[in-house]
């Protein structure tokens, strides 16, 4: 079943998929701005239920990459997705005929709407991760041997590459290298694929799901508890079914740098009535939730930060001292959960020490 988009409906889906997001995935308000130029221009593609693509089409993802606190002052410049599309069809001979979202975030949720809208192609509801992850071949396409190479990586000045690599883990060293020399606000045209092989492998109606999720906290706000309409939609709303709220605090302090192609840091939360105090460590997006020792939530499950009487969601790079928050988590899609899943994205992948334990719904 396709869904119905418009111009209207970009501020909740900004609004809900830089929430699952994870705190990263680009940024919301500049994603909106982009797709939101796109549609008035173009008015809004079409978005497909992976189910309703032909076997044979040929998908490919587009997304922007490199570090978040770098991307909110080195603005898209535009034209750069359609060139890295373009670079991409003549190297595989042949037009791509929808785009996928390469992760649920923020920015790189909407920027295949914007281009799906500017190129006339339709759009799949459904994406690689069912959240955001910093590395490449931190996906499902991955691990369903779908190769992100050939990938095209341009900059604003049209600077561009092809790589091919013999894994993906391979292709994001190769990517984030270049990304760091061409200043760390780069797009990619990455994992083309057939229809067939995109069904097998997508976590499906991830879009849908953004935008349930962002009606859900405007909704909230109406009834003066977002946050608490916000876990109520999460509790039946594949592909994630459960939601909770982990802390309630305010920022007391805060560790951030940009470093090896990434924002990493650390950010100390305070419980408002003084019992305890929590800290989640982030790389791009939100890795882990504890306070001292005991874990509260885990990659690859979802770790969201909203603000606690709004409901709307914070990214990484817009934590700040003093903020009043909520932690929020939320289960990984199934895709993400198995044994040869956590190899890739969960702690192991990110040198911690905590095994994973599952969360609830």
């Amino acid at each position: 079943m396709s869904l119905d988009l418009s111009i209207d409906d970009l501020e909740d889906l900004a609004r809900g998929a830089a929430f699952l997001g994870t705190g990263g995935g680009g940024d919301p308000h500049i994603g909106r701005l982009v797709a939101g130029e796109a549609f008035a221009r173009h008015g809004a593609p079409r978005i497909l239920a992976p189910a309703d693509l032909p076997d044979d089409a040929l998908v490919c993802s587009i997304a922007g990459f490199g570090a978040p606190t770098v991307q909110v002052e080195k603005l898209i410049r535009g034209d750069e997705v359609m060139a890295a599309l373009d670079r991409l069809e003549a190297h595989l001979g042949r037009r791509i005929d929808a785009l996928l979202p390469a992760e649920i975030g923020g920015g790189n949720s909407l920027l295949p709407l914007a281009a799906g809208a500017m190129r006339g192609l339709p759009v799949i509801d459904g994406d690689g991760m069912g959240r955001a992850f910093p590395e490449l071949q931190m996906n499902s396409f991955s691990l369903h041997g779908i190769r992100a190479t050939p990938l095209v990586v341009i900059d604003e000045y049209h600077n561009s590459a092809v790589i091919n690599a013999v894994t993906d883990k391979v292709a994001e060293d190769m990517t984030r290298a270049l990304a760091i020399q061409m200043g760390l606000r780069v797009f990619i045209a990455c994992f083309p694929m057939d229809g067939a092989r995109m069904k097998a492998a997508v976590v499906p109606g991830t879009l849908s799901a953004a935008l349930a999720v962002g009606r859900a906290i405007r909704q909230g706000r109406r009834g003066g508890d977002p946050v608490g309409s916000l876990v109520d939609c999460l509790r039946t709303l594949p592909p994630y079914g459960g939601g909770a709220i982990l802390f309630d605090g305010k920022i007391t302090d805060l560790e951030r740098r940009t470093a090896d192609g990434f924002a990493s840091g650390l950010a100390r939360v305070a419980a408002l009535d003084g019992a305890g105090e929590a800290e989640v460590l982030f790389q791009n997006e939100n890795l882990v939730a504890r306070i001292g020792d005991r874990v509260l939530a885990i990659v690859p499950d979802l770790i969201c930060i909203v603000d606690r009487d709004t409901g709307e969601p914070i990214p990484t790079q817009s934590l700040r001292y003093g903020q009043r928050i909520r932690i929020v988590a939320v289960p990984a899609p199934p895709q993400l959960r198995s044994d040869a899943a956590l190899r890739v994205m969960g702690p192991v992948a990110f040198g911690l020490d905590h095994p994973y334990l599952p969360m609830r719904g």
